[in-house]
């Protein structure tokens, strides 16, 4: 108790501070307590730090912002990246719900803990751009083959002849029949079943009017004994699109079509390519 009242009374005992101006003008005395002198230079050594804090500060500013201008860059381009993720998520999403191949290919357009890897992230993340680019390109690819495939029916009518050994109805001698005859009423339209490029459009003595098509991926097509042709060579056409119509000119019996399917350069049945829709 004595030494505290002892410390106290020191901190009050007032100092005498003698401030003696010029030309013959009164001395001025100023009693302050030590307390005082004690507290004022505390506050002149924080305010000198605190001085040297804003300069120390205002030196390292360039290079605070440089290094923030560098991040905001990397995350720019980051969100970029995660934006485009899920972009392409949404449309996999999308396609996929449908849950049937030919829907799919009819239809397309086709954890963090601890600090950030700036790099390693922008690295991973191009690498998983990179794989959806090769996921949607194999899609891509997938889709012309598809596009490509000879689907479903040329007419909508009945198979009256098919593929393979059978008697020919002229000569009523066994021969080699390279596609299928589907009857159907004259003027029925004839369609393309799957897209392509008209390679001929025209007449032959034995089938009449021809139509033949280039699909693509070692596919063709043949519709022949047409009424008329309704394509031209060099011409596009989407599988459905109207190529003919039924008709009976040639060599022909009645009114039908004769389907063939090539594939790598050899004749095939069409008998597997005529489930679905042309």
């Amino acid at each position: 108790m004595n030494k505290i009242y002892f410390l106290f009374k020191k901190a009050l005992t007032p100092v005498t501070i003698m401030v003696i101006p010029h030309e013959n003008l009164r001395s001025l005395k100023i009693k302050i307590p030590s307390i005082g002198i004690f507290s004022i230079l505390l506050l002149t050594v924080m305010g000198g730090f605190y001085v040297f804090s804003l300069a120390a500060n205002g030196l390292e500013y360039p290079a605070l912002v440089e290094k923030v201008d560098f991040y905001t860059k990397q995350f720019s381009q980051w969100n970029a990246t995660v934006s485009a993720i899920k972009e392409v998520d949404e449309d996999f999403r999308r396609i996929f719900s449908l849950k049937s191949k030919e829907r799919i290919l009819e239809t397309i357009d086709t954890a963090y803990s601890g600090s950030i890897d700036i790099q390693n992230l922008m690295v991973d993340l191009q690498k998983s751009i990179e794989t959806v680019d090769e996921i949607k390109d194999y899609l891509r690819i997938q889709k012309d083959i598809y596009l490509a495939t000879p689907k479903g029916y040329p007419v909508n009518g009945n198979v009256t002849s098919p593929y393979g050994k059978r008697e020919n109805p002229f000569s009523k001698i066994a021969s080699y029949h390279s596609g299928i005859d589907m009857s159907a009423s004259p003027g029925t339209p004839i369609r393309a079943t799957a897209d392509g490029v008209v390679s001929h459009s025209g007449w032959t003595v034995y089938s009449g009017y021809v139509v033949v098509l280039e699909h693509g991926f070692s596919f063709s097509t043949v519709y022949a004994h047409n009424r008329k042709n309704a394509v031209e060579k060099g011409q596009k056409v989407k599988r459905g699109d109207i190529i003919g119509y039924v008709g009976s000119t040639g060599k022909s019996t009645g009114p039908h079509v004769h389907y063939e399917i090539w594939e790598k350069g050899k004749n095939v049945n069409p008998q597997k390519f005529l489930q679905g829709r042309s």
